[in-house]
């Protein structure tokens, strides 16, 4: 058990939320890159998408990338534990309150694929929902 805990932290850099990579909740539409959620080219074929969860929606809503590209989500929430899985691509996690979450994916399918709170977070959770357009290259 210590042995695969100890693989677990170290090896694959899986750990507990800590100080480091946290915002103020009460900060967070004043602290940036939280500021001005949204999408940013990174470099060729790289994104990175400036999220955040708050009742009952994600900022930004909708996403629109090329496809084949990789696309990092930097994401909090605002004021609840919510949820966010994007259904068809490997993006499973849980947006706490001042925490901040990293998930990269790569889209190489063009479509819609669909945003979802898979937190419960109040009456509206069932509206809490965005897409990401992955559009074809020209």
């Amino acid at each position: 058990m210590l042995a695969a805990l100890t693989v677990t932290a170290f090896g694959a850099g899986i750990h507990l939320p800590s100080v480091h990579g946290r915002v103020e909740p009460a900060q967070i539409a004043t602290t940036a890159p939280f500021d001005k959620p949204g999408l940013a080219h990174v470099g060729p074929d790289r994104y990175e998408v400036y999220l955040t969860g708050q009742i009952w929606t994600f900022a930004p809503s909708e996403i629109r990338v090329p496809a084949g590209s990789t696309v990092t989500f930097v994401a909090t929430s605002r004021d609840v534990v919510h949820g966010l899985i994007v259904p068809g691509a490997n993006v499973n996690t849980m947006l706490l309150p001042g925490q901040i979450a990293r998930v990269t994916v790569r889209f190489d399918r063009p479509g819609e694929y669909p945003m979802i709170c898979h937190e419960y977070c109040g009456i509206a959770h069932h509206t809490m929902g965005g897409k990401i357009i992955v559009e074809p290259r020209s």
